[in-house]
This record gives structure tokens, sequence and C-alpha cells, in this order.
């Protein structure tokens, strides 16, 4: 018997309906299946639901029924068990997911077979130190990033950096990134960072919106410690990977560094990174 875990969407109907599929199926041939509480509640199914502490021991996989925002939730609840995530598409042309739903149940059965492939990614290790109070959050991961931006219009914020133990910096601008190379086809791409082939170990840090001279990303080797420090006297908001975790105030610190975790993702077959950046921008063929 082999234990699995879905997270789904939670506004895409057919995500719902395709986990409902796949979960019958599962349990049917004597599988166990377990589902966050909140997606158990939506599927109407309270009896597989646990806590997301709880989701990711004694997992074989977790699926994820989404588009690349449910990849990294679902990463993020089973990372430091370091479960091999399924990402099956359910919106536009993705860079994490890699299966279409009609693909789910033969993607199952290769894996109950051992016949898939794995990708490690690199993980972002996150510690936060807030004197302020501002967010519970001490030590989190990511896949794509930590941010630290401006919480109001109009002005910047100022944040002092220090690498390896050693003051760079000071950053005035509306933001700053610390990305993996996954994390690169992110937020860090939209603020004119550089597109790394995602399976590179390293740490990029890309100013947002800078207001100074010195406007480039620097890449850093996966031994780097990058510490931002909120200074000046304006807050930042502490976003990872999306998600919300609190409003930073002067004297608060994030530290980020490689993980030594990693998120596994499996994959149908070999996937070639320069085929998806063809598709996701149109880029000719000749």
């Amino acid at each position: 018997m082999a234990s699995f875990a879905f997270v789904l969407h939670p506004d895409r109907a057919e995500a719902a309906a395709v986990a409902r599929d796949a979960i019958d199926w599962l349990v049917a041939v004597g599988h166990q299946v377990v589902l966050p509480e909140l997606d158990a509640a939506r599927l109407g199914r309270a009896d597989l639901g646990v806590s997301e502490e709880g989701l990711g021991a004694g997992l074989e996989l977790a699926v994820s029924l989404g588009g690349d925002g449910t990849m990294l939730r679902t990463v993020a609840l089973v990372a430091r068990h370091e479960v091999p995530v399924l990402g099956v598409n359910l919106g536009t042309l993705g860079y994490l997911t890699d299966i279409e739903p009609d693909g789910l149940r033969s993607a199952l059965e290769r894996v109950l077979a051992g016949e898939h492939l794995i990708e490690e990614r690199m993980l972002l290790e996150i510690d936060i130190e807030a004197p302020s109070g501002a967010t519970s959050e001490h030590n989190v991961l990511a896949l794509n990033e930590a941010v630290l931006e401006k919480t109001g219009s109009g002005h910047t914020i100022r944040l002092d950096v220090a690498l390896d133990g050693t003051f760079f910096t000071p950053y005035a601008a509306d933001g700053l990134i610390v990305a993996t190379a996954t994390g690169s086809t992110a937020y860090a791409f939209s603020a004119r960072g550089p597109i790394v082939e995602p399976t590179h170990r390293a740490l990029l840090l890309t100013p947002v919106s800078p207001h100074m001279l010195f406007d480039r990303t620097l890449i850093l080797d996966d031994d780097s410690d990058i510490s931002l420090t909120v200074a000046g006297n304006r807050g930042a908001a502490l976003v990872v990977d999306g998600r919300h975790l609190g409003e930073l105030q002067p004297g608060d610190v994030i530290r980020c560094r490689a993980s030594d975790h990693v998120a596994r993702l499996v994959l149908s077959g070999p996937r070639e990174f320069h085929s998806i950046l063809k598709a996701k921008f149109g880029l000719s063929d000749r």
C-alpha cells in the first residue's frame, strides 16, 4: 500500500473533478489518500483531511492540481520530508507543472511501477529575526523566492545587505528579491533579472525598481549567506513564494541561504527547459 496526498487549486472546479476520479481509483486498488483539511472539505471528503503540518509524513507522492502557485503550496507542505511532487497543469503553460489532467492516471501508474523520473531543485531557507513581532514565522522554505517590498505607493524602502556576514551596501528600492534558479522565471524575471537553468544551485539577489545606480542582479554561489535588514523608518512586507508573512519593521532581519532540503519534482519524461521557454515566450524556430 502506498500513501498519496492531493493538493487542489481552491477556485478551479476541474481540480476537484480530477482529484475525485484519481482518489476513487487509488482507494479502490488499496492505496491511502490524504488531503489538507480545507481541500478535503471542498471535495466533501472530510474523512481524508489531515493538518497541513502533518501532511508530508509517510507519503510516497504529493499531487498538485492547479498551476505554478499550487505547486509552490504543495512543495512548501512536503519539502521538509522531501516527498516527490507531481504537478498537473490546470492553467496556462507553467514552468513547474509537468502533465495534463488526462495523463494523471498513467503518471500515477508509472510512479507505482517505479518508472518515473525525479528532478531535484534547490530550496531557499529563510531565517526570520523579527524583534518587532511582525510575524510568528521563524524559519521557512521557498522554491522560488523571498521578497522584502514596500507596503505603500510613493515611498521606497531601505534594506541593508550583508553577504557572508560582511556588510555589502544599503539598497533604496521598491524591494529586494532573493531567488533560486527556479525562481529566476518568477518575480525576479519581471524585475529584469536573468533566466537561469532551474537545476542550477545559486542565489539571485535582484532589486525591484532601485533608486540607485547599481541596479544589477547578483548571482551568488549556493554556499552564500544573504542577510537583509529593514533600515530607515519604513516597514517592508515579507512575501515568500506568494505567501504574505507580515510587515517587518526597522531592525528586523531575514537571512537567506540554500537549504539542506531539496524539492523533488516528478517528471513524465526528460524535461527540456529550452522548449518550455520557447513555448512560454512564443520564440520562433527560425
